[in-house]
């Protein structure tokens, strides 16, 4: 039996020609959402011509979108203080305060944001009369604190595990270099270990904060009027769906917006590492 008898050679499949079922359909679904999005740009073109719901509604939305940035805002950096503490306890040898800070993070990791606001502002709220005794009651009474409360603790637990898993993905050679040299923890941690972490954690941290941003309507459910309060206030009084349109528009142009600023940061302190 010769050599070419001997190996056998699997042909390539024939080309497929012609219009297959699949590729009819993803052409079919493809028209069908730039139709649907071409007719809402003609909706939303000729809304403005009319100019009556955008000059009676955009002031509004304006303080909306400043009540939106205001609550997010200050729910992620509280949240970046409170997780240094979470992801040092999920790092210690200490098993008891390892194991607080686990209950923490799988609590507010593994429970739905919209609970934890309602645990907040009904179940804190309950208790008033203890809360006017220790002189708290000026916060919990408003919605808007609540809401503060509750996206800060949210989003430490998912900071802290950001923080932890960029610290741990450092190498250890890394902190022994640095003890070779004479440099203490804290000299370690702030000058070696951190600069290298931030470029592993710069794109967990973006996404969470378009998380942020996307779960901050939720407040509009406790009575905040944010970005979303304010348009579930317009279509209340007009009965016109472009209330929600613009605060989906409003919304994407927000996250857009981060999603460029976060590629820019990241190319900026990545520069050394390209080639």
């Amino acid at each position: 039996m010769s050599v070419s008898q001997a190996i056998a050679v699997d042909r390539p499949p024939p080309e497929a020609r012609g219009w297959p079922r699949a590729r009819i359909i993803g052409y079919v679904l493809v028209g069908v959402w730039i139709l649907f999005g071409l007719g809402i740009v003609a909706y939303l073109v000729h809304a403005w011509q009319g100019g009556t719901f955008f000059d009676r509604y955009a002031p509004a939305y304006l303080r909306g979108l400043g009540t939106t940035l205001a609550l997010v805002g200050i729910s992620m950096v509280t949240g970046a203080i409170l997780s240094l503490p979470v992801a040092y306890g999920r790092m210690s040898k200490n098993r008891i305060l390892s194991g607080f800070a686990y209950c923490y993070v799988y609590f507010f990791r593994g429970t739905p944001l919209l609970v934890q606001t309602y645990l907040v502002y009904y179940g804190i709220g309950s208790f008033r009369p203890e809360l006017q005794s220790v002189g708290l009651w000026w916060f919990f009474r408003e919605a808007f604190y609540c809401g503060v409360f509750a996206f800060s603790l949210n989003t430490a637990a998912y900071q802290a595990e950001i923080l932890r898993g960029a610290i741990e993905s450092v190498p250890r050679g890394q902190w022994e270099g640095a003890a070779s040299l004479g440099l203490h923890k804290l000299q370690t941690l702030r000058k070696v270990i951190l600069p290298q972490a931030i470029i592993v954690a710069l794109r967990p941290y973006g996404n969470e904060l378009v998380l942020m941003i996307k779960a901050s309507a939720i407040v509009a459910i406790i009575t905040v009027y944010d970005l979303m309060g304010n348009a579930k206030l317009a279509y209340a009084n007009s009965f016109d769906i472009q209330a929600y349109i613009w605060v989906a528009i409003v919304y994407l142009v927000m996250v857009e917006i981060l999603r460029h600023g976060v590629e820019w940061i990241e190319r900026r302190i990545t520069i050394h590492l390209k080639r």
